[in-house]
């Protein structure tokens, strides 16, 4: 792989940095990344990966863009409202950096189109607003051995999870909840809030973590919980063993 004069300009204060540097920057080049979700956290997780050079991203979202999105959302504009964000999001990040190969996909995620969609790529970040989906991505994950960094986000409060599948002692996301609540399709920005800024200050932290796991560089937070106070801003990475009893020992 050669990199173009542009290209060398483009990345060039990602290059020069000696944990990334030419070597580096062709393996973000050549990795792939599947982002669950458009919203929140989707958003500034798409925009940055996209704009430090991931070879490949895919983004699902069925959901269209509505005015209460654009306070948080920040890849949409109110000309985008009644939009597909999936859609909508994938031509605004070619905008960005047209070196990028885009994959969009306009419908819901199941246990029957997972396999099909996220095959493909290296690694998944689920920015989704559900347990449903994100029980659903963390078992497809494990079971098929890939890397998935999730992020939530509620009211004034953040988290951040990595789950290295690779490795036979990763926890996975069954061992910090056990047990989902009665109903798995809550969004818990509709019904809770959500400080717009949080989604950009998880997201951004989710974006820095892909390229850690892709490049092998820095301390992994696989095993640990990165909890985000926003208003005493407080960061604090707590211990995530594998639970004994959890599923995930039985596969």
């Amino acid at each position: 792989m050669k990199f173009t004069d542009k290209q060398i300009d483009r990345y060039s204060r990602q290059i020069i940095l000696k944990k990334i540097g030419i070597a580096g920057q062709k393996k973000l080049l050549k990795s792939s990344v599947l982002i669950i979700g458009a919203g929140g956290l989707g958003s500034p997780v798409a925009i940055y990966l996209t704009a430090l050079g991931i070879g490949k991203l895919g983004v699902i979202d069925k959901d269209k863009v509505e005015i209460s999105n654009l306070s948080r959302q920040i890849i949409f504009d109110s000309k985008d409202i009644n939009k597909n964000k999936a859609i909508t999001s994938a031509k605004k990040l070619k905008k960005i950096n047209p070196d990028i190969q885009m994959k969009f996909f306009s419908k819901k995620l199941t246990n029957k189109n997972i396999n099909q969609i996220a095959k493909n790529f290296d690694l998944i970040v689920d920015g989704s607003d559900n347990f449903r989906t994100r029980f659903l991505v963390n078992n497809y994950c494990q079971k098929n051995k890939k890397i998935l960094i999730s992020g939530a986000i509620s009211k004034f409060d953040g988290q951040i999870y990595t789950f290295n599948f690779k490795k036979k002692n990763s926890p996975c996301l069954q061992c910090f909840i056990p047990n989902a609540p009665n109903d798995l399709d809550t969004d818990n920005c509709e019904n809770e809030g959500i400080l717009g800024t949080l989604g950009g200050i998880i997201g951004t932290i989710l974006a820095n973590e892909v390229v850690k796991e892709i490049l092998e560089i820095g301390d992994t937070l696989c095993g640990h919980i990165l909890i985000v106070d926003g208003l005493k801003l407080t960061f604090r990475k707590a211990k995530l063993n594998k639970r004994t009893n959890c599923h995930c020992n039985e596969k």
